[in-house]
């Protein structure tokens, strides 16, 4: 029912009208008409009328209460990250894949809960398991009340353990959680779609603990941090852009070793017939393309090139002339893709694909300016401290005992790589296409960038393989589900940075008060993009006031 003004000539009058459903369509049915309108609300009967219904509506005075700072909150917890993340967790079908691995178990306590916990801190926080424990009471997440530190790490385990090993190498490990990923890809693959491109991309994490039993090992690097151990995980992307699956290896793994045996276990794990592999230049070698071409794999393949390397391209001066095609032109603005210009070669039998950005020539050419301007004024106090900065030693030679002067033949040899990119194919597709799906392996960098944010929380405590393995694995389950939230938003025409997205959901709260000796839950305003992560979530928007749970 609702209260509606009704005109009549001149006249307004107020009226209780009440809405019926008759079969198909609603009716209106005027219960009551209370007076004229101006009359009714001068004399106060209006306001009488609606204290006598408040009487009734123990919810909207305990808001109102609330609101005017006459109520204290005994507890507020955040509300908006479980609403949204639960919804996708469940439509994903992670709950169910995991109650099943699990149904042969005799855990005395949720891992599926457990699990949930730990890929919601990634998301949201940073820190260890040690600190998701803490973290969980400042969040409304249902059924992790009472999971504590030690079925975290039982949990963790339990997603890392290895149940096989085929061979020697730690390329042949097969763990719990390889099957996790294998049912997750088969609850999405339909008899009308085929894994047809696949990217994949590497990157390092260092331990600032022991780094496990074997996993943990020191090799080259990414993040600048030699002296500690590491790990080296790989990841896996569809064409889509959505994580398939993930690989970890010890730290000393060398980049250029872990393409063939990823693969291998592509073909063998999702049953993939015919798959074009998207690496970038770190990947590749001579025996490795080899290997992709050999009757034994048969794999298309996209791979980066390192131009300084291989001789043709060492000693060739790159002149973007009428043989390049325009694949993108120049931005008109700063939503336009970036420029692009492509260039087909055949060199011994092998074909390359030449790309050329102009935006990018020029930011090469002003960042090489700004260092050798640099270069030249620290020259002139010191030169012993140089050689440690990489931007710097680049453009350094050896002038004598201990002392160095600039390489100006180095200088002009780097110019004529500004801008410059260089791809191997063995695909039928144009040139242009052939640019473009690999600069969509700039998406499975976005994806690194997100581990790094996501994995700020080190594996500091886990002391064995398997724990580590399946914190990793968390945060892999992390991304699953942020991407899965990106998807949603660009189908509705939306897109959030994810930080924003972050503080508005953790700003939705409920808070616990205490009203004429009823418990009850009064949810925080939407704010930001709270309100179309809730709808491309698929999840109704709580109500203001809730009652006291039972």
């Amino acid at each position: 029912m609702f209260l509606r003004v009704k005109k009549v000539g001149t006249q307004s009058y107020l009226q209780i009208v009440q809405n019926t459903r008759e079969g198909k369509s609603v009716r209106q049915r005027v219960v009551a008409t209370l007076g004229h309108t101006d009359d009714f609300i001068a004399s106060g009967k209006l306001d009488a009328l609606a204290n006598s219904f408040l009487k009734h509506t123990t919810a909207v005075r305990a808001f109102d209460a609330h609101r005017a700072g006459s109520l204290q909150a005994h507890r507020t917890r955040s509300l908006g990250p479980a609403l949204v993340f639960e919804r996708l967790w469940q439509d994903l079908g992670i709950p169910s894949v995991l109650e099943k691995m699990l149904s042969d178990s005799r855990f005395t306590f949720s891992v599926e809960r457990a699990v949930f916990l730990t890929v919601m801190h990634r998301l949201f926080c940073s820190g260890s398991d040690r600190a998701a424990e803490k973290w969980k009471e400042d969040f409304h997440i249902d059924g992790v009340e009472d999971v504590a530190l030690h079925q975290l790490y039982r949990s963790m385990n339990w997603l890392g353990k290895t149940l096989t090993q085929m061979g020697s190498d730690h390329f042949s490990h097969r763990c719990r959680k390889d099957l996790i990923e294998e049912e997750l890809f088969l609850r999405k693959k339909d008899l009308f779609s085929e894994l047809e491109l696949v990217f994949f991309d590497t990157t390092s994490l260092y331990f600032e603990g022991e780094g496990g039993q074997d996993i943990g090992r020191r090799g080259h690097s990414k993040d600048n941090r030699p002296d500690l151990k590491q790990m080296v995980v790989g990841a896996i992307l569809d064409g889509k852009g959505h994580p398939i699956c993930c690989e970890m290896w010890p730290g000393n793994v060398t980049d250029v070793t872990t393409l063939l045996p990823v693969v291998q276990r592509l073909k063998e794990r999702f049953k993939i017939n015919s798959v074009c592999i998207v690496a970038d230049r770190g990947m590749v070698s001579k025996d490795t393309i080899e290997k992709l071409e050999s009757d034994e794999l048969k794999l298309n393949y996209i791979l980066g090139v390192r131009m300084r390397s291989v001789a043709t391209f060492r000693d060739e001066v790159f002149t973007v002339g009428n043989d390049f095609i325009e694949v993108t032109p120049p931005r008109k603005s700063t939503k336009d893709p970036s420029p692009l210009k492509v260039s087909d070669r055949m060199i011994d039998g092998k074909r390359y694909v030449i790309c050329f950005n102009e935006e990018q020539a020029r930011k090469d050419a002003h960042d090489r300016t700004a260092i050798v301007e640099s270069l030249r004024d620290k020259l002139t106090e010191s030169d012993k401290n140089l050689v440690g900065n990489n931007g710097y030693r680049k453009y350094l030679q050896n002038s004598g005992e201990n002392h160095f002067a600039i390489d100006e033949e180095k200088i002009q040899s780097e110019a004529k790589y500004d801008g410059i990119w260089i791809l191997t194919t063995n695909m039928k597709l144009s040139a242009p296409e052939i640019a473009l799906h690999y600069k969509e392996l700039w998406m499975v960098e976005d994806v690194f960038r997100s581990v790094k944010t996501v994995l700020t929380t080190r594996p500091i405590y886990h002391q064995l393989d398997g724990t580590i393995r399946g914190h990793v694995f968390c945060s892999f389950l992390a991304l699953m589900l942020l991407k899965e939230l990106e998807s949603r938003l660009d189908s509705r025409g939306v897109r959030f940075e994810w930080e924003d997205i972050k503080r508005d959901l953790v700003a939705l709260e409920e808070v616990e008060v205490e009203f004429e000796g009823k418990t009850m839950y009064l949810r925080t305003d939407l704010r930001g993009s709270c309100n179309e992560v809730l709808k491309a979530a698929g999840v109704a928007i709580p109500p203001t006031v809730l009652p006291t749970r039972e």
